[in-house]
């Protein structure tokens, strides 16, 4: 099967497995982990941030991000289609007690022009008070959608002015270094924390970073607890996670020219994809995205269904230039 649903279904590589059987571990719920504490000094030192902790997902890194700057009854601001909000069990709710206030975008990438007229200031009596705004960077429902970099300050810088905190939801961050050119830090010099995943397009088997000055993510090691995250001898995954940020970095390039590979092929424009995700929509071929995908199932191809009659597919070390020419050119003959 090629299989395009996402750039989670990766396997890990030989290196990493190697890595993995010989990493010297401890006890990471006592901090005793050696490759676990080396992995977090590492992403510290790549995001130019104090310090990092290693997570057992992306969903619990944004969920930790945002309880970090909220209290219950607040609001966080984030695009309509931000994955915190529609593809995480409604955590920001249920964990720390928030509610989104999502702002319409055409591609999921906001501005502060649209964050400014939404906040709410603390102490009016009616509203909810604003706590936070979320940066999906690059953005999954967009389409791999990324912010200028000048966009990512300004939201920064004027949030911060209102008392407000930022975090990014950078779980494909260096998909975002690879198409813009930007390092990670730049990136995210200015948000208050970010989280990203080492387990997508970095081809780790598990894990998510999360970063942030010294003291928040002391805190955050404790909401890790809470939700069940201390992983014990942790160093066999935080293994992977090391091989994989020094080796799959300089892939990444090849997975974006591979997706506009796909999308010239399939009728879009290839110049509107600017990382590893195309999404494209379905509806005039009259067939349902149940239909069409098991159309494409029994081609030997696995895509997924993001809502309404949109198709995504995501490129990834696993698939080929070869497997993406001939995943294409199904999908081109279906649309027609």
């Amino acid at each position: 099967m090629i299989d395009l649903r996402s750039d989670t279904v990766t396997k890990p590589t030989a290196a990493m497995r190697r890595a993995m059987a010989e990493a010297e571990v401890g006890d990471d719920v006592y901090g005793e982990d050696p490759t676990v504490r080396k992995l977090e000094e590492r992403v510290a030192e790549m995001l130019g941030k104090q310090a990092s902790l290693f997570l057992p997902s992306g969903t619990m890194g944004n969920t930790i991000g945002i309880k970090l700057h909220t209290r219950h009854g607040e609001e966080v601001v984030c695009d309509h289609r931000a994955h915190i909000l529609d593809w995480e069990m409604s955590m920001m709710a249920w964990f720390s007690g928030c509610l989104a206030r999502p702002v319409p975008t055409v591609d999921g990438v906001l501005r502060w022009a649209d964050i400014e007229p939404v906040v709410r200031p603390r102490g009016t009596g009616f509203p909810a008070p604003t706590a936070a705004a979320n940066i999906e960077h690059p953005h999954n429902m967009g389409g791999g959608t990324l912010f200028p970099i000048e966009g990512i300050e300004e939201i920064c810088d004027r949030a911060h002015e209102r008392g407000l905190k930022v975090h990014m939801d950078g779980a494909r961050l260096f998909n975002a270094v690879a198409a813009s050119g930007v390092s990670a830090a730049r990136i995210v010099a200015k948000t208050d924390t970010a989280m990203f995943c080492l387990s997508k397009g970095l081809g780790a088997p598990v894990g998510s970073m999360l970063a942030g000055d010294a003291a928040t993510m002391a805190e955050a090691r404790l909401y890790r607890k809470r939700l069940g995250g201390g992983m014990r001898q942790a160093g066999i995954l935080a293994a992977a996670g090391l091989v994989a940020l020094e080796a799959s970095p300089r892939h990444l390039p090849e997975d974006h020219s591979n997706a506009r590979l796909m999308a010239e092929r399939i009728g879009l424009d290839p110049a509107k994809i600017p990382t590893n995700i195309v999404i494209f929509d379905i509806a005039k071929t009259g067939l349902t995205p149940a239909d069409f995908l098991a159309r494409l199932k029994a081609d030997g191809i696995l895509a997924s269904s993001v809502g309404g009659t949109r198709i995504r597919l995501v490129t990834h070390y696993d698939v080929s230039r070869a497997d993406c020419v001939k995943a294409a050119d199904v999908i081109a003959t279906l649309l027609a």
